[in-house]
């Protein structure tokens, strides 16, 4: 008997940075546990370069990622979801489709490294942060025994892991 592959949906507005991020890192990271997907309430129709640079850079998977809306995921034929994360104050703020699975949601908000004021130099170390965030909360995330936790507990797990410094 295979363990159960949980299918993981990341929302931000624009899906071009934290929510791409997101996607590739617990695609590498949760390898055979996980497949991670993203999208936006109103997506920008691109991934910003600066992301994808540094996913490259750090080698993480950049092939096929794309800006898309969140309407993909709630269509017949989507995949069923067993989680979905917010990763940005707007998009945790807005009313979601219904999503197929029931999965439990929470919101581990960031901030903005392409939308920020500031340099290239600045955005860049930005981008570095958030992303170091968002291994920090997907490798919390990953360590769960998923499993063994009911919805409740799950749910009390997720809410601090987005509370979490990290």
């Amino acid at each position: 008997m295979t363990d159960k592959l949980y299918s993981v949906l990341f929302l931000c507005t624009g899906n071009s940075a934290r929510s791409i991020m997101a996607e590739s890192i617990l695609n590498r990271e949760g390898r055979g546990r996980f497949r991670a997907f993203s999208a936006g309430s109103h997506p920008k129709g691109h991934v910003d370069p600066l992301v994808l640079s540094l996913l490259a850079k750090t080698n993480y998977p950049t092939d096929g990622l794309r800006s898309k809306s969140w309407d993909e995921f709630a269509a017949p034929g989507a995949p069923d979801l067993d989680f979905v994360f917010t990763v940005c104050d707007n998009a945790a703020g807005e009313v979601c489709p219904a999503w197929p699975g029931q999965p439990i949601t929470a919101h581990w908000g960031m901030p903005d490294p392409v939308g920020s004021t500031g340099s290239d130099v600045e955005k860049a170390a930005l981008c570095v942060e958030v992303m170091r965030m968002l291994n920090n909360r997907i490798g919390l995330f990953t360590a769960l025994p998923i499993s063994s936790l009911d919805r409740l507990s799950m749910q009390n797990r997720l809410d601090a892991i987005g509370q979490s410094n990290a």
